[in-house]
């Protein structure tokens, strides 16, 4: 696409940012074709970004919020908004809850998570406040006692509940133990992981008059996305904000653009607006396809190769390798695979190693030693562990020709999703 509101864009940040002053150095001073732009590189995008000093930002951050996005402990990574920046967003985001079900006089449990630099909560609440229908709010967050929960839907009358679905999984077997159900609840609205045929089925039991509806589609670092179409039955087809938020398909081999249904895609995102921390040409993590192009709807399938997202928390896969490489001193590891599967309701994170090793003999002592390593450098994931959302970590161990390969390049696939067969 050529925009002027593009061409302005690319024109500020080649002039207030160094990272993309870098990052277009190349490209001739006039350049505002958008598949002329290369993509953001994760690890050099993230290296230039920190908390206190940035080669990405625009300008200084005088007035907004700031939200953690995920990262090891040792490399966070953290997302900066303006005040109206993020005040828009909500304000756009709120415009698409009509579409999930949303209706006048609803009772809605914000169950988010709150603190910590987490956005999901806030986030909530405040598109919430710019909804074009008037609602409750019932502050309760993610971290509050499940029977605290249950009587607080009760007193109040909720009649719509707003959580990741591990949390919403959670709620109803909490319900289904003590109360038996709640048929006063008439909406779940989720983000931030997909929902899966066996949790769909718990919620049916605990709520039984409970629709589940996707909130819309975001993440923290690239923004708001796309909002949910309105009587669409399957809760993974989203429409494009066009006008000022960009989506792109794009092979996940060639790059190539695609806007023929049905072909996953990466799912790259331009902000037209966002100024102070642009994101322009930014592989989201996720695949999708398109259901109807011209409209810009589209259906999520799944992660890409950019991170694991294990219920609710994210794992980035350069993150995963680093880890393996620092923890296998004896260098027996010569290939590491990320395969991410679904079970007994939960999620759960999958690192497949190929060992170069002639015997076994050491395996359960490097396995102990990376479990051990991703709790302490990221604690969202061992406090889901601990809290009973998802999954230990599992190791598996194949031989040096044991891990998956794309059978039309014959490289490693770095990241296998088998939730979704």
């Amino acid at each position: 696409m050529t925009d002027p509101q593009l061409a302005d864009l690319v024109r500020f940040v080649r002039d207030r940012s160094p990272f993309y002053r870098e990052h277009y150095a190349d490209l001739p001073s006039d350049t505002a074709e958008l598949t002329a732009l290369p993509l953001i590189d994760h690890a050099v995008f993230w290296s230039g970004h920190g908390i206190t000093d940035s080669t990405v930002l625009t300008g200084p951050h005088t007035d907004g919020i700031v939200f953690k996005t995920g990262g090891t402990t040792g490399a966070p990574r953290v997302s900066f908004y303006t005040r109206a920046e993020w005040q828009a967003m909500a304000r756009r985001f709120g415009d698409g809850l009509p579409a999930a079900g949303l209706r006048e006089g609803d009772r809605v449990a914000n169950l988010f998570y709150a603190g910590e630099l987490y956005s999901s909560f806030v986030f909530t609440l405040n598109l919430l406040q710019h909804a074009p229908v008037p609602t409750v709010q019932l502050p309760i967050g993610g971290a509050a006692p499940l029977d605290y929960v249950v009587g607080t839907l009760r007193d109040f009358a909720a009649t719509v509940l707003a959580a990741p679905p591990t949390s919403l999984c959670r709620l109803a077997r909490e319900v289904l133990d003590t109360v038996g159900e709640l048929p006063g609840i008439r909406l779940a609205l989720f983000s931030g992981e997909a929902f899966y045929p066996d949790q769909l089925a718990l919620m049916a039991r605990a709520f039984p008059n409970c629709a589940v509806r996707s909130i819309g589609y975001a993440s923290v670092d690239a923004g708001i996305l796309a909002g949910p179409v309105a009587g669409e039955p399957d809760a993974r087809v989203h429409e494009v904000f066009t006008g000022d938020k960009v989506v792109e398909l794009l092979d996940p081999e060639t790059g190539e653009p695609i806007e023929e249904p049905g072909r996953p895609g990466r799912v790259v995102a331009t902000d037209l607006v966002r100024r102070l921390m642009p994101m322009i040409r930014y592989p989201v993590g996720d695949l999708a396809e398109w259901v109807d192009f011209p409209r810009r709807r589209f259906r999520l399938l799944g992660r890409s190769e950019e991170g694991a997202r294990v219920g609710p928390v994210t794992v980035y896969l350069e993150d995963l390798r680093t880890l393996v490489t620092d923890a296998d001193e004896a260098g027996r590891v010569e290939g590491v695979q990320v395969v991410l599967r679904h079970h007994d309701g939960l999620d759960q994170l999958v690192l497949r190693l190929a060992d170069n090793a002639p015997a076994a003999a050491g395996r359960p002592e490097l396995a102990r030693t990376l479990a051990d390593r991703l709790e302490r450098s990221r604690p969202m994931f061992a406090d889901h562990v601990a809290r009973g959302l998802i999954h230990p970590l599992a190791v598996e161990w194949v031989g040096p020709d044991g891990l998956s390969i794309n059978p039309r390049t014959g490289k490693a696939i770095r990241l296998l999703d088998e939730r979704l067969g």
